[in-house]
Parts: C-alpha cells; sequence; structure tokens
C-alpha cells in the first residue's frame, strides 16, 4: 500500500529562520504485514510544537531531543485509529496516541509505543489529547503546581508571554483557577489580545508589537509580578523580570524568540536583568515536563475536567492535510496561531 509521508528536506542552519521548504512531501511503500507487537493506524492528527525548532538542527542542544535525519521522516505528538493490531493491548478501532508519531497518512509501530485513549474524556475532541488534555495541558498545569508558587487568597498577580499560543492560553487560565488574582498576558496582535480577555479569562492584555510594554506592564500590574510563565524570552522577559517582586517566580517553559539563534538552553539573561533576579531572590528554574510524568494521570483527569466544566477554554488553529504541515510549522513558529496548532491529516 502506498501512503504519503513527509521528511527533513533541509536544515535552516542553527541561526536560520525555519520555512515549509525545509520539508517535503514524498509517497512510500507501508509493509502489507505487521509483525507480533505491532499495530497498524490511520493517522487522524499530528502536532507541531516550538520544540520541533531544535529538531531540525543537527544538535538540538537537549540530552531528550533526538535531530531529525535529512531525507527521514518527521515525528512528534501525533494520534491514530488501530487498523490492526498483533499487540495484546490494542484492538481495531481503538484511539491511540504517541510523542514520536511520524508525518505519515498510516503508520506501523511497536504498540510498547503507543498509549490508548479515552475519547470520553474530551467529549470526543480527540485532537484535545495533543494540546489541553495533553503534554502541552501537563507542561502548563504542572508547571505552575510545580514552580509557580500560586497560593489561594495571597493575591498575586500573574504574566504570561506567548499568551494567545498553546501553553500560554492554558496557563493564564490555569493561573486563575490555582488562586492568582490578577492575570495578565502578552501577545502579538490586537485580535490575540481581545480573544484572552474576551474569552479566556484574563484581566488585561499587552500587545508587545505596539506601545512600550515596560510601561504597560507598570500600569497593568499595580502590585507588581509575582509568578511569570515566560514562553518567550528575550526584551520581553527581561521587561517583565524588572517589575517583579521580591521571592517571587519564573515558570521556564519556553523561549521561543530564542529558538533561531545558536544559544544555550535556557539562555541566560543580560547581566543587568540577572542582577535583579539575584537580588529580589527570583527562582528561574528550568522546568521540563518529563520528568513529573508521575503526576501525569492525575493531572489529565483534572484538565479534562476543567474542560467539561467549561472552566478551561480550549483554542484550536487547525490546518487541512498532511502536505501543509511544515506551512503550519512556519506559521507556529512566528505567530500565525491562536491556541493550539493543530494538522487534521484524515477525519
Amino acid at each position: 500500500m502506498m501512503i504519503q509521508r513527509v521528511v527533513l528536506n533541509s536544515r535552516p542552519g542553527k541561526n536560520g529562520v525555519p520555512v515549509a521548504e525545509n520539508f517535503r512531501m514524498e509517497a512510500v511503500p507501508l509493509p502489507d504485514k505487521i509483525t507480533d507487537g505491532q499495530v497498524q493506524a490511520r493517522t487522524l492528527y499530528l502536532s507541531v510544537d516550538p520544540y520541533m525548532r531544535c529538531r531540525m538542527n543537527e544538535d538540538t542542544g537537549s540530552d531528550y531531543l533526538l535531530p531529525w535525519q535529512l531525507s527521514e521522516v518527521a515525528d512528534g505528538g501525533g494520534i491514530g485509529v488501530v487498523e490492526e493490531s498483533k499487540h495484546a493491548d490494542f484492538a481495531k478501532g481503538d484511539i491511540v496516541t504517541s510523542f514520536n508519531w511520524p508525518w505519515q497518512t498510516k503508520v506501523i509501530l511497536d504498540g510498547r509505543l503507543l498509549q490508548k485513549l479515552d475519547p470520553q474524556l474530551v467529549d470526543g475532541h480527540l485532537s484535545y489529547f495533543l494540546g489541553a488534555a495533553g503534554i502541552t495541558g501537563l507542561t502548563s498545569f504542572l508547571g505552575i503546581k510545580e514552580k509557580g508558587h500560586v497560593t489561594l487568597g495571597a493575591n498575586q498577580t500573574m504574566v504570561v508571554s506567548g499568551a494567545a499560543g498553546a501553553c500560554g492560553s492554558l496557563a493564564g487560565q490555569i493561573g486563575r483557577l490555582e488562586g492568582c488574582s490578577r492575570v495578565v498576558g502578552i501577545c502579538g496582535t490586537d485580535e490575540k489580545c481581545s480573544i484572552l480577555v474576551s474569552e479566556m479569562g484574563f484581566d488585561a492584555a499587552i500587545n508587545y508589537k505596539k506601545g512600550n510594554v515596560a510601561e504597560q506592564l507598570h500600569e497593568l500590574c499595580p502590585a507588581g509580578v509575582d509568578v511569570y510563565f515566560d514562553n518567550v524570552g528575550g526584551d520581553i522577559s527581561d521587561a517583565v523580570i524588572n517589575q517583579m517582586n521580591q521571592n517571587s517566580h519564573i515558570i521556564l517553559c519556553g523561549q521561543i524568540s530564542q529558538y533561531n539563534k545558536d544559544v544555550p538552553y535556557p539562555p541566560p539573561l543580560p547581566p543587568a536583568v540577572e542582577e535583579i533576579r539575584k537580588a529580589r531572590n527570583i527562582t528561574r528554574e528550568r522546568f521540563l515536563v518529563l520528568n513529573y510524568m508521575d503526576k501525569q494521570e492525575a493531572s489529565i483527569l483534572q484538565l479534562c475536567q476543567w474542560i467539561k466544566e467549561g472552566k478551561l477554554k480550549v483554542k484550536e488553529t487547525v490546518v487541512k492535510g498532511l502536505e501543509n504541515i511544515g506551512g503550519a510549522f512556519q506559521s507556529m513558529m512566528t505567530g500565525g496561531n491562536t491556541g493550539k496548532q493543530i494538522v487534521l491529516i484524515s477525519e
């Protein structure tokens, strides 16, 4: 059987900007037979995420991420439906997921790499398992739980950068649910600002492309900043850290403004900002959700409950067709998405 797949066509270079042409689609045969322990599935949804930019480099700069190889199939978070199984845990029709799902229309995978999903947890919105009810939701929830030190009734102010992205749009809402009294988002368009305030329950939002971020923060966070959920790094983060309180906390989720630069992760702060961080005893510890997998199950159940109760609103930007995955990745890296960027491969 012939299937479509997407491979890494070229590397953007450590300081380069990724483009759709870094990927190419090709037709390849899928083996007719599966062997013991394997599962054949049809791909439903694929996820494109900022961390993938590191996988485009020969050296990912990280010990837990393997680089994609030239002319080899790319992979990432994916969801599919089982068409044939020779693994005891899976049967035809099961909905399954993996962190390392090949970018193909159909796949044959080792059953040990798969997790079975319960569609009822998300009222049938299967793509949520790649976002709010998956690794994205876990990153936001556990980041706040483990590194945010949010205390109910402590009147804390939270600022979220990259606030209209997959993690950011959830983080602000989770911060509020966990007890923050004021939540301010930073994002890149007026439309995103308005969605954050009108739909996601943020108190205010700043368009960093308009006006002075530091001045607006000063105005919108009169009591300073206690918790900062950082998705972007760079100048925006420097402006936030300047207004953080004594003994406050940075949740280091991502640094997308730095991903096209050859710098270590997490990137060091400029000396003047680092001085402020030290003087005010602000924590800035790297957060890696994979270190908290013992808390995965309970956390996913909490996220799904909030989604069902309408307390956690989920935004997605969905692109159709495997042939458009490179363009979806390029768009997500430049802020073209609101919420989680998803690619629908088949219904």
